[in-house]
């Protein structure tokens, strides 16, 4: 085989082989992407914010000691119906009543200082008229310094019935403090309700409620007619919540039954979390308390029950829709730039160049290609986002999956998904 022979088969091999990646390359390239295609109609669509807290009495009181001594007598049990003013249990009021006996005596004895100095007063302003009338008689009989000493003792007298009646006051004022601690050693009940929680035994020590209030409490009183729910809701949603929007609430304890409620409250200001370790400020997540009156709760809820409430934030009848995965972010070029516009650029610094996120969808054609849309969209729903513009009723877009919509660019063509694909599609979404 002559040389030129050679070099022929060769580049027939290198060109055969050239034609066959290029077939294949544009075979690559033609191959539809399987993706799940849904038309744009119309829905009725529910805005909604979900949490989660705890099951609270709207008017609930702790109650605690004012004074520390031995729970000598308790006569309620957690869970009894209590009325106002009903007796609940009673601290050790031996010290207490001693107290008050003595601030009795003293008060006693004070009377007694006070009768005492009063006729000594008496006594020493008639002797000191009688000195005073003598002197004007005959006023050499009487020297001044006689006078001044029967003055003196007017006016020692005087004083002494003053501390007298001083020592009544305080006597009194004492009186009523040891009688107002005596009576601090019976505790009653400041509101009708059931008792919720009681943290003491007959045989405890209660201490001051001033010293610790959490180991202070000795029961506490709700009112279960009016329950309600506090949970915590991110910075990003508590602008769409507003006071008497309607809620949906599932309460743990019954999971077969949803329940009613109302936003009764909103938090001003956040709450405090705490952070993490390594964590910074800015890096914290910030939520506000809202609180939620329940309509229809049952007689046997209980404080603390662990709830999840939906709260509805907005809604729409009949309005387009597409689903929330369906909506995706590209690029737009704001302004196109070549040598010359580069140029430009240096030249002039202040116009500006570059490019900014759209959001919309992925519209299959006629010959099964897309066109990314821009589309504007309103409220959110669970599974559906609210169309605005941008698309209209019965147009087929791409609805999912979220991997195929990453990967779609403008002209690549698509095919229906099969059923057992789409089906797994669903259940990978929910």
């Amino acid at each position: 085989m002559s040389k030129r022979t050679k070099w022929g088969v060769g580049g027939a091999v290198i060109l055969a082989i050239a034609l066959i990646g290029g077939l294949s390359a544009a075979k690559g390239r033609n191959k539809a992407t399987e993706v799940r295609i849904e038309p744009v109609v119309r829905r009725d669509l529910v805005a909604s914010v979900t949490a989660s807290g705890q099951v609270q009495p709207h008017t609930k009181v702790d109650l605690a000691s004012d004074i520390t001594g031995r729970i000598v007598r308790l006569s309620v049990k957690e869970g009894d119906l209590v009325t106002k003013g009903q007796f609940l249990l009673e601290i050790d009021p031996s010290q207490y009543r001693a107290s008050a006996e003595r601030a009795a005596a003293a008060v006693a004895s004070a009377r007694s200082a006070s009768a005492t100095a009063r006729p000594t007063l008496e006594q020493a302003k008639r002797n000191y008229a009688r000195l005073l009338a003598l002197k004007k008689d005959n006023p050499t009989l009487v020297s001044d310094e006689q006078v001044e000493q029967l003055k003196t003792q007017v006016e020692v007298a005087q004083a002494q019935l003053e501390n007298a009646n001083n020592g009544i006051a305080q006597s009194q004022a004492s009186l009523r403090d040891a009688q107002s601690q005596l009576g601090k050693t019976s505790i009653f009940a400041t509101m009708s309700g059931r008792v919720t929680r009681l943290n003491v035994h007959e045989g405890e020590t209660a201490i001051m409620g001033t010293l610790n209030k959490d180991a202070a409490t000795l029961l506490t009183i709700s009112d279960m007619s009016l329950l309600e729910t506090k949970v915590k809701v991110d910075e990003t949603d508590v602008s769409r919540i507003a006071i008497g929007d309607s809620t949906v609430i599932q309460i743990d304890a019954f999971p077969d039954t949803t329940f009613v409620g109302r936003v009764s409250e909103i938090s001003n200001s956040s709450l405090k979390a705490s952070a993490s370790a390594g964590a910074s400020p800015a890096d914290q997540a910030i939520d506000y308390e809202v609180t939620i009156t329940l309509v229809n709760a049952p007689a046997t809820t209980r404080p603390d029950f662990s709830a999840t409430a939906k709260i509805i934030t907005d809604t729409r009848k009949n309005v387009l829709s597409i689903p929330i995965i369906a909506l995706t972010v590209r690029e737009d070029s704001l302004s196109k730039r070549d040598s010359g516009a580069v140029t430009l650029a240096k030249a002039a610094p202040t116009k500006e160049v570059g490019k900014r996120d759209v959001e919309g969808v992925f519209a299959i054609g006629a010959d099964n290609k897309v066109t990314f849309k821009p589309v504007k969209v309103g409220i959110a729903g669970e599974k559906y986002f609210e169309v605005l513009g941008g698309l209209t009723a019965g147009e087929k877009i791409v609805g999912g999956t979220y991997q195929a919509i990453r990967e779609l660019k403008d002209g690549s063509r698509v095919k229906a998904m099969k059923a057992d694909d789409k089906k797994k599609a669903e259940v990978a979404k929910s």
